[in-house]
């Protein structure tokens, strides 16, 4: 089922992003585990979606700003973090019911 599938790296770059989202109170901590690691290599590594069920720390609207600006400033691009609900069209939520 994951044959073909790359493993991201854990890069210098990688660590630096997750301390600062961590220092920058964007993420929880600590920075070398947990979601701020998990988003900076989704950035580092040009992802288009973190897809989570977490709203508290990831899908969180205000977080999701802060995140995205601090993006900005450093010229990345933020993967969007989003629920799968988030993802689902209207069509299918009407096939759901």
């Amino acid at each position: 089922m994951l044959r073909g599938l790359s493993v991201l790296q854990l890069t210098p770059e990688v660590g630096n992003l997750a301390e600062l989202l961590v220092e920058n109170k964007v993420m929880p901590g600590p920075s070398n585990s947990g979601d701020a690691l998990h988003v900076a290599v989704a950035t580092i590594h040009s992802m288009d979606y973190i897809l989570t069920w977490n709203v508290k720390h990831l899908a969180n609207p205000n977080k999701r700003t802060h995140f995205a600006i601090i993006c900005m400033r450093l010229g990345l691009t933020a993967p969007m973090l989003v629920t799968p609900d988030m993802l689902q069209t209207s069509d299918e939520a009407n096939d759901a019911d």
